[in-house]
């Protein structure tokens, strides 16, 4: 073994300081604190992000597609059925979606809103899991014709429940010789989803797509074509075979592109949080260092005695490194435990202290998601113990020589 049981002993009864030490275990306990506190604060914020991004993602790809298909003129996109028949033959796409998609005026018992709109087909609206699993009012087969599909949040904020009408005003009117009047049109609530992002569950609007090609008045044409692919995460080579089978009718622009600020920003914050809260770790790194040096000051005479009987500088250096190196390894090992249960019970834990407290700690307007995520990666989780780990090794290198460079014949002459 590296350590002999003699080394291990005189250690850990360094550790257990008597009264006269009290003050250097009381750092030493302030150490494997600090560096317990700074695991789990890192694999919690990290395990919150990686939730954010996994749950942003999921929602944003599961209703919106992987790629879409756009005229190159701008404008609709007329005699879509060839285009799609191609689509659906290159390699990879899974799926593929005419689309109308506008903003509209809703308007509800004189209360008025703005609301994206889209249409789809009814068979595309049943097929696609992330809202037919999530209807919690009326059902998917209930889309058609005159009844649409509404979010959760826009039937709370109008009062709405399904069978109810609603009216949704056109962006442009009809001209007539008095001026400009407003296009109206009713429709059945048919269904009421719930995909818990705050944005599609307030202000999205599903339409069977001829009522929406007649609301907009794009005639037989849509606006896009929705792609789905088996793996979005290797969406550039997919892009390429799309763009070469649209080539001259279609321009292509992926869920990275049209994401790009928002996940990038996400990115960055990830990266200096993680840069951020490291430094809680190498603060009470340098609390083992000033505990170190405190202990190997104070036991300057049992040094030079244990040298006196044999003790090789070797020895010496690795008790110090021994009492030094338990404090973190100690401190590492709280730090993951206590990190992954609660990123494992976050969301109950939350519910917990709003309840306590009264107060909302994850207001779904601001932060877009219903319920606060939590995603761990165990090759993140190892990443952090190896860094704190590696920088409470760190930390007691330098104590530990200087403990094994001690005179003893200067140590017990100053005695």
């Amino acid at each position: 073994m590296i350590f002999s049981a003699f080394e291990r002993m005189v250690a850990m009864r360094y550790l257990r300081a008597r009264r006269q030490e009290g003050f250097i275990s009381v750092i030493a306990g302030f150490s494997l604190l600090g560096i317990a506190l700074g695991v789990a604060t890192l694999i919690i914020v990290m395990s919150v992000m990686n939730g954010f991004r996994a749950e942003l993602l999921g929602r944003v790809l599961g209703l919106n597609g992987h790629l879409n298909v756009y005229s190159v003129r701008g404008g609709p996109l007329p005699d879509y059925d060839p285009l799609v028949q191609r689509l659906q033959g290159v390699p990879g796409v899974v799926g593929v979606t005419p689309t109308v998609e506008g903003q509209a005026l809703v308007s509800v018992r004189g209360v008025a809103s703005g609301a994206v709109v889209r249409g789809v087909r009814p068979e595309d609206f049943r097929v696609r899991p992330t809202l037919s699993r999530n209807i919690v009012r009326g059902t998917a087969e209930a889309f058609g014709e005159d009844n649409i599909a509404i979010g959760i949040r826009m039937a709370q904020r109008l009062g709405l429940v399904v069978g109810d009408q609603l009216t949704l005003i056109a962006p442009q009117g009809n001209v007539t010789a008095f001026g400009t009047v407003p296009r109206m049109r009713s429709f059945t609530i048919g269904a009421v989803f719930d995909v818990g992002m705050f944005e599609y569950d307030n202000s999205f609007i599903f339409l069977p797509l001829p009522e929406a090609q007649a609301f907009f008045r794009t005639g037989e044409a849509v606006t896009s074509l929705e792609v789905f692919v088996s793996d979005p995460t290797q969406i550039r080579a997919a892009r390429d075979a799309i763009q070469s089978a649209v080539a001259g009718v279609g321009r292509v622009v992926d869920w990275q592109q049209s994401n790009a600020s928002f996940f990038t920003a996400l990115q960055v914050e990830r990266n200096v949080m993680f840069l951020i809260l490291s430094l809680i770790i190498t603060v009470a790194a340098f609390n083992i260092i000033s505990s170190l040096i405190m202990l190997v000051k104070d036991k300057g005479r049992d040094i030079a005695i244990l040298r006196t009987m044999g003790a090789t500088r070797g020895m010496i250096m690795r008790i110090f490194f021994l009492s030094g190196a338990s404090v973190g390894v100690a401190g590492t090992l709280v730090g993951v435990a206590l990190g992954v249960s609660f990123a494992l019970n976050i969301e109950t834990i939350r519910q917990g202290i709003q309840a306590l407290t009264g107060t909302n700690l994850f207001n779904a307007e601001i932060y877009f998601l219903s319920q606060l995520p939590a995603k761990i990666d165990w090759s993140e989780v190892i990443q952090v113990t190896l860094m704190a780990l590696g920088l409470s090794f760190a930390a007691t290198v330098y104590p530990s020589w200087r403990a094994a460079r001690l005179d003893p014949v200067e140590a017990l002459r100053y005695e």
